[in-house]
């Protein structure tokens, strides 16, 4: 009996995973589940939390382990985010990893030419949303000081202790909110590199892409991350001890395992402007030489011939 060819098979369904959140612990999920199932999620994850709080564990780690081919679906867009900039952010990481969107009742589906045109409005509304805000702040502090009112927190002015004591664990409760709010888009990049590559190269890399980190801003960022268990303790460990030839390698090697997709050109392009000098002089790397160090970094096990440049 002939066997079956496995060309000819259907490709896998796609994952409908669900996200449910209401505002406070007495509310219930149940009219939010049901219309998820009805859409066909075979897995929902339920949320109780205020729409403005960043602090949404549920989410934060639903993000992370949502994989490419999945559709995150929820019922309206604002049980997902708690603006237009942080929904628009939330969406372009899982557009990154290839996951798909759906809001079941907004025009907003990102796997149809009709819902990225709904993103593109709200792109343009999420900038109106900033420049408006800016130019309520900047009005109201002008309002304030027309009628003689000093900007700030009187108990600070005065330096009691308790309004100390509370403006620090309030800023400690931020800071923790926006790391968990932000996580998604720069962990993984922290996780596909620590501890083999430093945290020097981790940062440089990261900021290639348009962050603006510091080895110790980092740093304390996984190590707070790690604190709250919502990141391995591993990525704490010591990175190896290398011979300073070695940093050239090392450093393209975490370059292509943060972005498999780019060319050696590109690599070659990123070293240029991060002002690293190709091994064997001159001012600006050839391709050649790139591959020359992939080609090294792959025999010692650093890269997987997936995530080379070409």
């Amino acid at each position: 009996m002939a066997k079956a060819s496995h060309f000819n098979l259907p490709p896998p369904p796609k994952r409908l995973i669900g996200y449910a959140r209401v505002s406070t612990d007495d509310q219930l999920n149940d009219a939010q589940v049901d219309e998820l199932r009805a859409a066909g999620c075979h897995r929902i994850h339920q949320e109780h939390g205020s729409g403005a709080s960043r602090a949404r564990p549920v989410l934060a780690k639903l993000l992370k382990d949502v994989a490419a081919g999945d559709v995150l679906v929820v019922v309206r867009l604002d049980r997902l985010a708690r603006s237009v900039s942080h929904l628009l952010d939330v969406i372009e990481d899982l557009e990154q990893r290839g996951v798909h969107f759906r809001s079941l009742r907004d025009p907003i589906d990102t796997s149809t030419p009709q819902g990225m045109f709904s993103l593109q409005v709200l792109g343009a509304v999420a900038q109106l949303e900033r420049a408006l805000i800016a130019e309520r702040t900047k009005s109201g502090m002008q309002a304030a000081k027309a009628r003689g009112r000093l900007a700030g927190n009187p108990g600070l002015r005065e330096r009691r202790p308790e309004a100390i004591r509370a403006v620090s664990v309030a800023r400690e409760r931020a800071y923790l909110d926006e790391l968990i709010a932000s996580a998604q888009t720069w962990l993984p990049t922290v996780r596909r590199l620590r501890p083999q590559h430093s945290w020097d190269n981790v940062v440089r890399i990261l900021n290639r892409r348009g962050y603006d980190w510091t080895v110790e801003r980092l740093r304390r960022a996984v190590h707070r991350m790690v604190r709250e268990k919502l990141a391995e303790p591993e990525l704490l460990a010591r990175s190896p001890r290398r011979p300073p030839e070695d940093h050239l390698m090392r450093l393209i090697a975490g370059i292509a395992i943060a972005d498999p997709d780019l060319s050696l050109r590109d690599i070659a392009a990123q070293l240029d402007q991060m002002h690293e000098r190709p091994p064997r002089g001159g001012r600006k790397w050839a391709p050649s030489s790139v591959r020359a160090l992939l080609d090294e970094a792959r025999r010692l096990g650093l890269v997987r011939s997936s995530e080379r440049g070409s």
